[in-house]
């Protein structure tokens, strides 16, 4: 084995990305190094990239991309309970808690520092990669590497929106603006769950196409003027149960709102730093809605959904749209960025 890897690196000083050669890493008290097979590429990561997304918890000058990640345990520190194992088929939670805020001493609240991996510490876009042992996920042997991978965040994001923050319920209908990475996900989950009529919302007519294979009853243009019009007539002049914002636009955020039914909520599961505004916030008030913010998800929805996978419950087949060598990860950055191909998800496999 080399002592050396590749790894794709951000600088964080000038916003350069680069495929390097560093160190392999070693793995300290409780944590395992795990070579990795596959790691997603996200939105978000493009917009590290691009400078639109900043790390908050880190002080790093560089950080190693990539929050999706599964591989194959290769080495292990000392304190690893037995059960994980040199061999051992994983994925890896997209974060973890920061152990030193009063809520992580404490253990009575959710942490008040979460740390994202790939974005507050190095992540999965490499030939290698450290994990504490609390942050692993066993996977079955039948569950294919590239399609573990994108579990932790692109499809147990939404779910967590969709199941805890927007608490969706059976034969209510619920509607998704975008229907990328997250959002095409969040349809599936969506039926998944019961909610009824679900209705897909993208400018990109692949898009909507794939919404509605994905399960979706509609798929609209944002740019139909009778874009509400048509909601109300599928909801029986109700309105949307639970809207989620995938795409982090103002301009869809605006719009879900004024397709709420009273007591509807909106949750913002898409990232983005344009401001949040309400148009009419009177009707917004004596109607109960409410916008829910959201990030992440909680480490039992990893385990869920890949029981789920495992079933036979969930087809994430589909989700990968195409795989590219780490060596080429700027491109992939770049497909995705200018949706070649209108992927759902891109995958590196080092």
């Amino acid at each position: 084995m080399s002592d050396t890897m590749l790894a794709g690196r951000l600088d964080l000083r000038s916003g350069a990305f680069a495929v390097e050669e560093i160190p392999v890493p070693r793995p300290g008290p409780g944590q395992v190094r795990v070579k990795v097979e596959a790691s997603g590429i996200c939105l978000s990561d493009v917009h590290l990239i691009d400078g639109s997304l900043k790390p908050v918890h880190t002080q790093a000058d560089k950080i190693t991309l990539g929050h999706e990640t599964a591989g194959v345990v290769d080495a292990l520190g000392p304190g690893v309970p037995p059960e994980w194992t040199v061999g051992r088929r994983v994925l890896l939670q997209a974060g973890e808690r920061c152990g030193t805020c009063r809520s992580c001493e404490r253990f009575t609240a959710p942490c008040l520092r979460l740390l994202t991996r790939g974005v507050d510490y190095d992540g999965g876009w490499a030939e290698y990669a450290l994990a504490g042992h609390h942050t692993l996920v066993a996977l079955p042997d039948d569950l294919p590497f590239e399609q573990a991978a994108i579990i932790p965040d692109a499809v147990s994001t939404p779910w967590s929106a969709i199941t805890l923050t927007g608490r969706a319920r059976p034969a209510r209908p619920a509607g998704v603006w975008g229907a990328g990475g997250l959002g095409a996900h969040a349809v599936q989950l969506l039926r998944l769950v019961g909610a009824a009529p679900v209705i897909a919302v993208d400018p990109l007519e692949a898009a909507r196409r794939r919404a509605l294979d994905f399960g979706a009853d509609l798929a609209l243009d944002p740019a139909d003027p009778g874009l509400r019009a048509r909601i109300l007539a599928a909801t029986d002049g109700h309105g949307l149960d639970l809207a989620l914002d995938t795409a982090g636009v103002p301009a869809v955020r605006e719009q879900a709102v004024g397709c709420l039914a009273a007591d509807g909520r909106l949750v913002l599961v898409g990232l983005g730093p344009g401001p949040l505004t309400i148009g009419n916030s009177i009707a917004f008030s004596v109607r109960h809605q409410q916008i829910l913010g959201h990030y992440g998800s909680e480490p039992g929805h990893v385990d869920e959904l890949v029981t789920l996978a495992r079933l036979g419950r969930l087809d994430l087949g589909r989700s990968i749209s195409g795989t590219l060598p780490l060596a080429e990860a700027a491109a992939g950055v770049e497909r995705l960025r200018k949706k070649e191909g209108d992927p759902v998800r891109l995958v590196l496999t080092p």
